[in-house]
């Protein structure tokens, strides 16, 4: 755990995101990103093609592709996934990814330096951070003040 009470200034997504993530081609078969997601006990997979960061695809978007009589259970990851994601350098403050995340209502940020995929930020990543934040803040054990203005009865 991040110890925030040293933290002097805005943190990057770097702090948060899990590195490494799987990932898995455009071209590869739904059934294949749907096997991974349950092996690997996640919900977003990074999608690329030839290398490069192409988009992104949920536990939702296969739920939705392959559903029974969905025609497209023998497709593509390509015909689920999201090739607009949400893209991000590195080193992008961890305040501008959280609130865009929140803004555009996300579950999920791709992140990647020079073109690579070195990282992905889940809603999972940015609560765990919260409640790191949140320890870090206030003492275990500490009785909450639920009555910022003081005029409880």
């Amino acid at each position: 755990m991040l110890d925030f009470r040293s933290i002097r200034h805005m943190p990057t997504i770097k702090v948060a995101m899990t590195t490494f993530p799987y990932s898995i081609d455009i071209d590869a078969p739904l059934a294949d990103a749907w096997a991974m997601m349950l092996q690997r006990g996640i919900r977003h997979l990074p999608v690329t093609e030839d290398g490069a960061i192409v988009g992104v695809v949920s536990e939702r978007d296969l739920r939705l592709v392959l559903r029974p009589g969905s025609a497209f259970t023998d497709g593509a990851v390509r015909l689920a996934c999201t090739t607009d994601a949400y893209t991000v350098p590195d080193d992008t403050p961890l305040d501008v990814v959280a609130r865009e995340m929140a803004d555009r209502q996300i579950g999920c940020v791709v992140v990647e330096r020079h073109g690579k995929l070195v990282g992905i930020l889940t809603t999972t990543d940015v609560c765990r951070m919260l409640a790191d934040v949140l320890e870090s803040r206030f003492a275990a054990g500490e009785a909450p003040d639920d009555d910022p203005d003081g005029d409880a009865a």
